[in-house]
């Protein structure tokens, strides 16, 4: 059910006669961004007795959790594909339209056709851009030959089947990022699956996996992993061994480091990250590139009246991950009702949870808890961790079922 002209019209009220409450009884929030942080806000918003608009070009989500199991040929992208008629059953009009900036004196969005929407707070959750420029050699036409995957949808499909067309024997490369990205356990999971996928079907191939760091998330359950599951098929190579690409040949289908070349018959290169290109339209996103907020409201620390996030928030030792993003939208939903009732707000306490498949029916965590510390969410002391090292098979097996629970549920929570 798309909305009507007369909805959408009705959300198009100038902005003068929305700060003064004309026509209507309820704060008026608008959130940018319908993924996991974007959608989780909106019904949280709406749970406040607000009066919540979702901006969202996409008429689907196509989730990154579990897309890494897609490109090993264990799940359909169509199980990572989610809609909003159930945000819209509930009350929450959806605008089905890219916004392309934000006048945060006037409190106003404007939308890719022109129009605008006031509001009295606004929500953003924009996600990731891609630093193309950060990778010489490296951009969007480029990527149609050397897939990202960091995105979750065509370039998901793509990497699959570029995968699944290379004949036995043949060499994947993978490159990782330095921090911070999205989701930091999210390259390891996906070359244990990419390996996995090779072990199985094409088992004279070879992973090898560049990496721009020593040191990463779950590092030494990934490691033990590996070397159980995947010796001799895996090849990680860090920083210190000369993991970190410094350019890419499109045309030789390779990567450069600054200890050699490496060509792939398959190459998938996840470039460094920002946040998403609204955040730097609205003057929230400092010169990391990434947005600097308040750990208890979420508020942008350099635009008052906008919150921020998800991926594309600076969230101290919190990570960016969907996990956080949900946790993340229900606190800055309950700071800005707050705000609008001029209560003071409570420092929350935050919890955040990544799952890890390496292999079917064998998965990995690592869980942690925050709060507001010297200006940004620091780690609870003594709380969170991550799997045993050493487990059983039925711990694992366990964790892999974990997983595929906590998606349903989260899924559930933003879209259902």
């Amino acid at each position: 059910m798309r909305l009507s002209r007369r909805g959408l019209a009705a959300l198009l009220l100038p902005a003068p006669a929305l700060a003064q409450g004309e026509g209507r009884g309820r704060p008026r929030v608008v959130v940018i961004g319908g993924g996991f942080g974007g959608a989780s806000c909106a019904r949280a918003l709406h749970g406040h007795a607000l009066d919540v608009t979702l901006v969202e070009p996409n008429a689907t989500y196509t989730a990154c959790p579990f897309s890494n199991a897609v490109i090993a040929g264990l799940r359909p992208i169509s199980a990572q594909r989610f809609g909003y008629d159930a945000l819209r059953a509930q009350g929450i009009a959806v605008v089905q339209q890219a916004a392309t900036g934000v006048d945060a004196t006037a409190r106003r969005v404007r939308l890719r056709d022109g129009a605008e929407l006031a509001y009295d707070r606004l929500v953003l959750s924009p996600g990731i851009t891609l630093r193309f420029e950060a990778l010489p050699g490296y951009d969007a036409a480029a990527a149609e030959a050397l897939p990202h995957a960091w995105q979750a949808g065509a370039q998901t499909e793509l990497l699959r089947r570029q995968l699944v067309a290379m004949e036995d024997g043949g060499t994947v490369v993978m490159t990782i990022p330095a921090n911070p990205y999205r989701c930091p356990p999210g390259p390891y999971e996906r070359a244990s699956l990419i390996a996995h996928y090779l072990k199985q079907s094409k088992p004279r191939s070879k992973l090898i996996v560049l990496d721009a760091k020593d040191v990463f998330s779950k590092q030494r359950l990934f490691e033990a992993a590996w070397a159980a599951l995947y010796p001799g098929l895996l090849e990680y190579v860090p920083l210190s061994m000369g993991g970190r690409v410094t350019a890419v040949k499109p045309g030789e289908r390779s990567v450069v480091t600054d200890f050699g070349d490496h060509s792939g018959a398959v190459v998938n290169v996840i470039p460094p990250q920002r946040a998403g290109d609204i955040a730097a339209q609205a003057g929230v996103a400092d010169r990391s590139g990434w947005c600097p907020i308040d750990p208890a409201s979420f508020e942008s620390r350099l635009v008052p009246g906008v919150h921020v996030i998800g991926d594309a928030a600076i969230a101290g030792a919190m990570p960016k991950s969907a996990f956080a993003a949900n946790a993340q939208a229900r606190v800055c939903a309950a700071a800005i009702a707050g705000l609008l009732r001029d209560a003071p707000v409570q420092p929350p306490k935050l919890l955040n949870t990544c799952y890890s498949l390496v292999a079917p029916g064998y998965g990995i965590s690592v869980a942690g808890v925050y709060q507001p510390a010297n200006g940004l969410l620091s780690d609870v002391p003594g709380a969170g961790g991550t799997s045993p090292l050493a487990a059983p098979a039925a711990v694992r097996e366990a964790e892999a079922r974990y997983a595929e629970d906590w998606f349903e549920t989260i899924t559930a929570d933003a879209f259902a």
